[in-house]
């Protein structure tokens, strides 16, 4: 592994980045998508506790809106969460990449693995949240979980005028596709200098490290992190947390 790829060392103890500044439009009008409700509490909270469910996680930072940082600390306050975590909010930015870094910045310094996790993906088990952590720990610059993909998919050119039916130009291999998911784990120094190099506009954190032409290695996903972002899956996450309950007791 060339010193570039390597980890750094400095700082053992792990933290999560929740950017939760966006408004969710595809959910329709009303509140942030994170703070919609799952069985009365905020997806927001339900992502928090997620994360903090894994024993290696000890600092969750929550990126609120620019004007509603205080909503979301109150927010924090009002619910039971793990008292072995602490907790901290801070104002995010116009994009997702301006809150991500704004939650970097507010990282300790002991802190030397970094989970950046979609609030809108508040159902994800702690065994995968685990198995993040362990491959970042084990040498990977960047980690992301990922599940195989189980519709054929057609890559399409652009219609020759508007309505017109989109014409297919390929099929790629579906054994060789995955779609990614959250948690995605980095090394502290390898996401801050992808955060500090890349400027283009990306969907996802570990594009950014790909693009600095370092490791990105992928660990099995879990159907039920899905991200919640139509009403549909509103209906299919009370219905995962529904059988949880009859599972688990509460």
């Amino acid at each position: 592994m060339s010193d570039e790829s390597r980890p750094s060392s400095s700082g053992a103890r792990t933290a999560a980045v929740i950017p939760a500044a966006g408004r969710g439009v595809r959910l329709g009008p009303g509140a942030p998508k994170a703070l919609r409700t799952l069985n009365g509490t905020p997806m927001l909270i339900h992502a928090v506790r997620a994360m903090a469910a894994s024993r290696a996680v000890s600092l969750v930072i929550v990126v609120a809106p620019p004007e509603g940082a205080a909503e979301v600390r109150s927010l924090l306050d009002a619910h039971a969460l793990p008292e072995r975590t602490d907790f901290v909010v801070v104002p995010g930015g116009q994009t997702r990449q301006e809150s991500v870094k704004l939650g970097l910045d507010a990282l300790p310094p002991e802190y030397g693995t970094v989970l950046v996790h979609d609030a809108a993906r508040p159902l994800v088990p702690v065994d995968t949240v685990d198995a993040v952590i362990e491959a970042v720990r084990e040498g990977a610059p960047a980690v992301v979980p990922a599940l195989p993909l189980a519709d054929t998919v057609k890559e399409v050119g652009p219609a020759a005028a508007p309505g017109e039916p989109e014409p297919v130009v390929a099929t790629p291999d579906r054994a060789r596709l995955r779609a990614v998911q959250t948690p995605q784990g980095f090394d502290r120094a390898t996401l801050i200098r992808a955060h500090e190099t890349v400027t283009a506009d990306v969907t996802d954190d570990a594009s950014m490290v790909e693009q600095l032409g370092l490791r990105v290695v992928v660990v099995p996903g879990h159907e039920e992190a899905f991200k919640v972002t139509r009403p549909l899956d509103l209906v299919l996450a009370e219905a995962v947390l529904a059988r949880r309950r009859l599972n688990d007791g509460f």
